[in-house]
This record gives C-alpha cells, structure tokens and sequence, in this order.
C-alpha cells in the first residue's frame, strides 16, 4: 500500500470516527448536568397586604421592596416568628404583619389545633388548611375591635388568640388564681385605690389581669348579658344604669390593652372590680 493512500484511509477512518467522539462527549456532559442539577426554589406565601411591609409562611418580616421576586420570600436574616409590637399576654399587636410572624411560632400556635377549627360559626363552614391561613385570617381586625363601625378601640387590634376575651380562660384556674383575694366593686366613679382601703385592704395590680375577663366579671356582676372590649384605666368595669345610653348602660367592660390596667383608674359611669388583699 502507498504512503498517500494509508494517509487517506487513516483520514476517512478519523472522519468516521469523530461523530462518534462527538456524542461520546456530549453524552458525558449530559451526565454530569444531571449529576448536578438543580437546585429547587422554594416558593413562599406572604400577607401581600400593605404598602411596606410582608410576612412569608417562613416567619420573616420584611420590606416589600426586598421579597424575592421569584421565591416572593423575605430575605432569611433578622428575627423570624418577631413580636415587635405585639403583647404576649392578649396575644394583640399593633401591626398586621408582625401578628401573623408572631402567631406561626409553632410554641405559640399549635398546627394541629388551629386546621381543627372552623372558619366561620356555621356547621357548613370549611377549615384552616394549614397554619399560615389561621394566621394571616385571625390577625385581620374583626368587629370586636372597633368603636361604633369606624374607630379602633386600641392600636393592638390584630389579634391571633385561639379564642376571644369573651370565651374567657378556664373558670376552675381563673379562682384557683384568686385565692387571698377578696374581689370588691367599688362604687360609681371610684377607683380600686379606694375601694380597696374601704375595706381595710390595698389593690393588687396583677390581679386585674385575672378579672379582666368576660367570665369572671359575670360571676360578680349582672352585665346584663353583655359583655364588650374596650379602653380605659377603669377597667374591668361595668358600666352604671344611669348612664348615657351611648355608653351601653348596664354592660361589663374589658381591655384588651393590658399595660392599662390600674388601680387608680376610674368614670365617673362605671363601677370597678377590684382585687384586693
């Protein structure tokens, strides 16, 4: 064989071969493509209410400016489940967006509590799917918050308690935790301060909170079978007869703003119920 032609057979044999290569090649690329891959976005659900704020179902406040467009999550740095702004104790925050953060803390809030309970009253109602939807529904304000339709009774009026003010606590704990006091109702427009040492006692501020409930107040109280949030220093109270009508004469009066609690509060149309020791 001649020198030219082994050269030619050696060349068509390369031009044969080299698709071979080539897929050979492309194959391996492939592979290790797949090897790799990549890497799953989480998509996140978010409050998407107001002009500044959000909060994802991961717990994250954050600007609406900052959420991932394509994830639409909060950037993961800061406080998750924050209560800024929110009271611990009537479980109330005066934010939207820090209520929902706060109440998805699984040691606040009990998944497998809150996908039991039905939306609305009715027996037809559907439930919770999962802890964000009870979240983001129980801290939108609802009508026990406002005034006459048209004003907030306090800044805190996003609330994410499993139950109202009015349900009140457990009845048999609620006593348990006034043993040694004596509860006395003072008289119209007088503050717990002096109705306390009419008797020969002073008030225990801390004990507001236990009858600062719907439930307690009826055991002393007629409220006349109502019972309403509100505001003010002079409460729990309940609201005198003669009082004007705008006022709801005869009903008891609860606050959901805790840090206002005070003995020395006091309405010239109420009758306060002290604790007193």
């Amino acid at each position: 064989m001649s020198k030219r032609r082994m050269l030619d057979s050696v060349s068509n044999l390369f031009f044969l071969l080299l698709p071979l290569f080539i897929l050979q090649f492309l194959s391996g690329i492939s592979a290790i493509r797949k090897d790799i891959g990549f890497q799953e976005i989480k998509i996140c659900r978010n409050t998407v209410q107001g002009r500044f704020l959000l909060s994802d179902d991961n717990g994250h406040v954050c600007d609406a400016l900052s959420v991932d467009p394509r994830s639409r999550c909060c950037p993961e740095k800061g406080e998750k489940f924050s209560c800024h702004g929110c009271n611990l104790l009537s479980q109330c925050c005066n934010s939207y967006e820090f209520c929902v953060s706060c109440c998805l803390n699984p040691a606040r809030t009990q998944e497998e509590e809150v996908i039991k309970l039905k939306i609305a009253k009715p027996t037809t109602a559907g439930t919770y799917a999962g802890i964000f939807d009870f979240c983001a529904g129980r801290c939108r304000h609802n009508s026990e918050s406002v005034v006459h339709e048209n004003a907030y009774l306090s800044d805190f009026h996003h609330c994410y308690s499993l139950s109202s003010n009015s349900s009140g606590a457990n009845y048999t704990e609620q006593e348990a935790r006034l043993v040694g006091i004596n509860v006395v109702i003072g008289r119209q427009g007088e503050s717990c301060h002096s109705a306390c040492k009419s008797n020969g006692q002073s008030c225990v501020l801390n004990k507001l909170l236990v009858l600062n409930h719907c439930d307690v107040m009826q055991k002393y109280m007629s409220c006349k079978g109502t019972c309403l949030a509100s505001i003010g220093a002079d409460q729990p109270a309940e609201v005198v007869d003669n009082a004007p009508k705008h006022l709801n004469p005869g009903a008891c009066l609860y606050t959901r703003t805790q840090s206002t609690l005070s003995c020395d509060g006091s309405h010239q149309y109420t009758r306060r119920l002290c604790p007193c020791a």
